[in-house]
């Protein structure tokens, strides 16, 4: 027998002598018991003579209750080998495995004890550390303090010390992050570091689907353990561009009835608000992606100038920023897309690269981590009762069978925000990844400067750009 295919040893487990192996294809058995080193295994450390192995493991029915779910729970398990060489060479060819799989060992951690319910540190120190630890992964922990730290810190952040970075947060401080490292001057390189994220904010939309992706619940424990276990996905970026001011999303883009409601978080008084005033003026340009040409009416180039320029894309007050490097987004000859042309008014536009906008809001089924596109919602004008049973389909997604929803994927988008059909002197918020990006004259706060001002902007994609953290 060749120890690099098989151990096969005697071992004192449980109070008794038994055979214990260990076969190339990482299965550990003992006993009737067999651990699979990729998926159940964390890490194991060495006591004198004895290895304890730390693993995940399905909860018998009694701790979770009759009719619950598979539920997974830590478990250490204790082999006391009887020679000092199999201790050795059980060590060497288990830590050799376990390195092979490819698992981050070092991590930078952002927490956020802001956000949501103001328990990310609770997360942090009963969910995530403790599989960690079991893991064997080092990590450096940042409490953000204010809004954009995660951003900021990110920017001169030394990467190659770490295998990725992780945010116990909601959405808003993993976008942080990917604009933090896409405005660094190796942006390049930087945005190859995978990023994780575990549930401890308000919408956890992001989570939310890698998660639901593959059937599982979202919860700390999960997201975490698809950390530990390395495996990872490619994700789309978009770029937001206005002028010469870029903003990268990851999630999605609101405008209209859920954008308002996101920010100002007064879902009651804002929807009986909306039944009352109606939708919002627009014009949509869009390119379809394959198989939804259909959509629109073609734009005619002679007539109507998309863009000479992306510069040309400023508002009337002038770029409220420039960046001097960084990613730009992605090169693309806008005049050559094929151009169609959707004109309003509307209740709401979304753009979704993942299909959660948050833990309970399925807005987009169909989108894709990484296809290149992003799924547009256009809700029509219609019926009060209508749009009152619409968003109540929000939740399994059932809302895009609404006759009044147009549901489509597109390469790249124009936004040209409009006025509320019931008083022209007042326009509506664009919120991205959770966050204010434009407020129209007359909107909540419209008054605060925000990053863009409400006006045209251009949104493209980059295929894959992101990486992250995603279980297999």
């Amino acid at each position: 027998m060749e120890t690099g295919e098989l151990l096969s040893d005697q071992v004192r487990a449980n109070g008794r002598i038994t055979t214990a192996t260990f076969s190339a294809g990482g299965q550990l058995m003992w006993l009737g018991r067999r651990l699979d080193m990729g998926k159940q295994v964390l890490g194991f450390s060495v006591e004198g003579s004895k290895i304890k192995i730390r693993a995940v493991v399905e909860a018998s029915p009694g701790i979770c209750g009759f009719s619950c779910k598979t539920t997974l729970i830590r478990k250490t398990f204790t082999l006391e080998f009887l020679s000092d060489d199999c201790l050795r060479v059980w060590t060497q060819k288990l830590q050799e495995y376990l390195d092979s799989l490819g698992r981050p060992k070092r991590l930078f951690i952002f927490v956020n004890p802001y956000g949501g319910k103001k328990s990310a540190s609770k997360i942090f120190v009963n969910d995530v550390k403790p599989l960690l630890d079991d893991a064997n992964v080092e990590y450096t922990i940042q409490e953000t303090k204010r809004r954009s730290h995660a951003n900021e810190v990110v920017q001169s952040l030394d990467l190659a010390k770490y295998d990725g970075i992780v945010c116990v947060s909601g959405d808003g401080i993993l976008v942080e992050v990917l604009n933090g490292l896409l405005v660094r001057g190796d942006w390049d390189s930087a945005i190859k570091i995978p990023l994780g994220v575990v549930p401890a904010g308000t919408g956890n939309g992001m989570v939310k689907s890698l998660l639901d992706s593959r059937g599982q619940p979202c919860s700390p424990f999960n997201a975490t353990l698809a950390i530990i276990r390395g495996h990872k996905r490619s994700l789309d970026v978009a770029t937001i561009s206005q002028g010469d001011t870029r903003f990268f999303s990851l999630l999605m883009l609101a405008w209209g009835l859920v954008a308002d409601i996101d920010i100002e978080s007064e879902i009651y008084r804002l929807f009986s608000e909306y039944l009352v005033l109606g939708a919002i003026m627009a014009v949509y340009v869009f390119v379809p992606a394959p198989g939804y040409e259909s959509y629109g009416e073609p734009l005619d180039l002679e007539k109507e100038v998309i863009v000479e320029g992306e510069s040309q894309l400023t508002s009337d007050d002038g770029p409220l920023s420039t960046r001097e490097y960084g990613y730009r987004g992605p090169k693309v000859d806008l005049k050559s897309l094929n151009w169609r042309k959707i004109d309003g008014p509307f209740v709401s536009i979304w753009l979704h690269n993942v299909p959660w906008g948050g833990e309970n809001t399925l807005a987009a089924p169909d989108a894709e981590f990484s296809d290149g596109c992003l799924d547009l919602v256009m809700i029509k004008d219609c019926p009060k009762c209508s749009l009152l049973k619409l968003m109540t389909g929000l939740n399994d997604g059932s809302h895009v069978k609404s006759p009044y929803v147009s549901y489509l994927k597109v390469k790249a988008f124009i936004l040209q925000p409009g006025t509320r059909t019931d008083d022209p002197s007042k326009g509506g918020i664009i919120d991205v990844d959770g966050e204010v990006l434009a407020r129209g004259r007359g909107a909540y706060k419209w008054q605060e400067k925000s990053l863009m001002s409400y006006d045209k902007l251009l949104i493209k994609v980059d295929q894959g750009l992101s990486t992250l953290f995603a279980p297999n």
